[in-house]
């Protein structure tokens, strides 16, 4: 800027000088000239009255370079000239000012010459005797005259130019100076140039909104970074050419990558063939969407273009994890699957024991059996569905139940008095020890957990065989376990048993008339009570399932 201020002040001195020197010259010139003119004007006087009184004999021994002098007759033929021979000399009958001095008595009349560079003054007046005198001078052009003071002119142009730029430089400085020390961070504050005051204004109204325009922009990007770093599925801000703009940390870990992804292509942060295949499909505006692999778990990549004005602006890359979504869907298909041909198994027994029985086949003597296959079927059959039931309302969680104090030894003798019947017709042995443990709970799932343990002991021992339960407490939990002396179960099923409908010895449940449910729910109920379950089985000896519970923590 100083460099600017600079050289257009000494533009302007040395403009400013130009003219001056210009017109100076001018008004130099037109002096000179009305001072030629008059001296003209008065010699010609002079010499007029000279030849008048004298005649020719003025001419004899006059001796002047400066002026031209012709004696012209009243026919316009030159009787003298001062510089030229009167008997070559053309007639100046039409000379301009000799013309006028005939006719008025006096005349004048300028002619330039381009060959010399010069202008010739002529001034005539007529005599007595009806002849002209006329008298011319040189007068020097401006540009001759400006040649003439060529020298004195340079040395006031050199002079002007060394002032003109020692004036420049300390003139911009000065102007300069209060700029560079004007405080922008707070332009109200600034002592300088008052004509500056409005612009200061304006600066000062502009940078609080740029302030305020920032300050909410960073706390839009404050809750932006806030959302997509809490969230589970990763996102990746992508420009119009595929370089990463922006990424969150579940993507920097599903990749493998941090934030110096940032600025590079996304194919050089993932050489995936299914990303680039999305990419391919997103440029062309389409919403992409495919399911790979990525290490131990599968992602549901969705890329979708972002167009802004009618062209494409950029992408956004959303990767959300269903490796638990496709899991959830398999066990689903299963489960399914599992409850249809359970379902099959005991309505095909009792369909075709009705069949037989509707149409008189079955003999009179074996009617019982059928009806009792067919009331076994059916309970079987109920049993199931209420397992199924229960475990849906498992699987859609408990919010709906209340939760309560619960006393696990109380219950657990509830249970043992339910199952004596059932365990003395098998022969076996049940009984209880312990002492009260307080919890917090649901009543329905924690007796369902109690009733599924004992029930599958009672049902998978040995005739004679006894089954043991046991409410302790500890420190910060209490502990419910039942033990059998039943069939135990092989090391190699032990990791399976809490799957839906996973059975060891299928024929033993068919006999039992077990629906396969009943580890599953507990399982399920004891998940929902931040419960934990603990298995120690050995085969054709014997099981013991232990499920430990939270205390109850009382307030003080």
């Amino acid at each position: 800027m100083t460099k600017r201020i600079f050289r257009s002040i000494c533009m302007v001195a040395m403009g400013v000088f130009a003219a001056s020197v210009a017109l100076f010259m001018w008004v130099l010139y037109n002096y000179f000239s009305n001072v030629r003119k008059s001296q003209l004007k008065e010699q010609t006087y002079f010499v007029a009255r000279a030849v008048a009184n004298e005649g020719i004999r003025y001419f004899d021994g006059l001796d002047t370079a400066e002026y031209r002098i012709t004696w012209v007759e009243e026919d316009g033929e030159v009787l003298y000239d001062n510089r030229w021979d009167s008997d070559e000399m053309e007639n100046h009958l039409e000379r301009a000012e000799i013309k006028e001095a005939f006719a008025n008595g006096f005349g004048e009349s300028s002619r330039y010459s381009v060959t010399l560079m010069e202008r010739t003054l002529y001034c005539a007046m007529r005599l007595p005797d009806k002849t002209v005198i006329r008298l011319g001078v040189l007068q020097n052009t401006l540009l001759m005259l400006f040649l003439g003071m060529a020298q004195p002119v340079c040395m006031i142009i050199a002079i002007a130019f060394a002032l003109s730029l020692l004036f420049a430089a300390r003139l911009s400085k000065q102007i300069v100076k209060p700029l560079n020390e004007l405080n922008l961070d707070a332009p109200l504050n600034n002592e300088g140039y008052d004509e500056l005051f409005p612009l200061l204004y304006r600066i000062d109204s502009q940078q609080k909104q740029i302030k305020s325009q920032s300050d909410k922009l960073l706390q839009k990007q404050k809750e932006f970074d806030t959302v997509t770093e809490n969230m589970t599925e990763g996102i990746i801000l992508l420009n119009a050419s595929g370089t990463v703009l922006g990424i969150n940390r579940t993507a920097t870990q599903l990749l493998g990558v941090g934030q110096a992804c940032i600025g590079r292509h996304i194919l050089s942060v993932s050489c995936s063939a299914e990303l680039s295949e999305l990419l391919r499909k997103a440029e062309k505006g389409l919403h992409a969407e495919k399911r790979i692999n990525l290490g131990d778990n599968r992602y549901q990549m969705l890329l979708s273009p972002v167009i802004s004005g009618g062209e494409l602006s950029g992408f956004v890359l959303l990767a959300i994890n269903i490796t638990e979504k496709e899991k959830t869907e398999k066990m689903r298909r299963e489960f399914t699957a599992n409850v249809s041909h359970e379902l099959k198994t005991p309505l095909h027994t009792i369909a075709g024991s009705a069949e037989l029985l509707l149409n008189g086949i079955v003999q009179e003597k074996d009617r019982q059996d059928f009806y009792h296959r067919i009331y076994k079927e059916a309970q079987r059959m109920i049993r199931l569905v209420e397992d199924i039931i229960r475990l849906s309302h498992l699987d859609e969680g408990a919010e709906a139940m209340k939760s309560e104090e619960i006393d696990l030894y109380a219950l657990a003798g509830e249970t043992v008095q339910a199952l004596l019947p059932e365990a003395k017709n098998m022969g076996i042995e049940i009984s209880m020890d312990g002492e009260p443990a307080v919890i917090s709970g649901i009543p329905q799932l924690i007796q369902s957990i109690i009733y599924n343990l004992c029930d599958n002991a009672v049902k998978y021992n040995r005739k004679g065989g006894r089954v043991f339960i046991t409410v302790t407490n500890r420190e910060d939990c209490a502990v419910i376990a039942v033990t059998d002396t039943g069939i135990g179960i092989p090391a190699e099923h032990q990791e399976r048993i809490f799957e839906r409908f996973y059975r060891v010895d299928k024929s033993r449940s068919k006999e039992t008339g077990s629906t396969g449910l009943g580890l599953s729910i507990v399982k399920h109920a004891a998940g929902l009570h931040n419960a934990n379950i603990e298995l120690q089985s050995t085969a054709d000896e014997g099981t013991t399932v232990t499920v430990i519970f939270p205390k109850l923590q009382k307030s003080s």
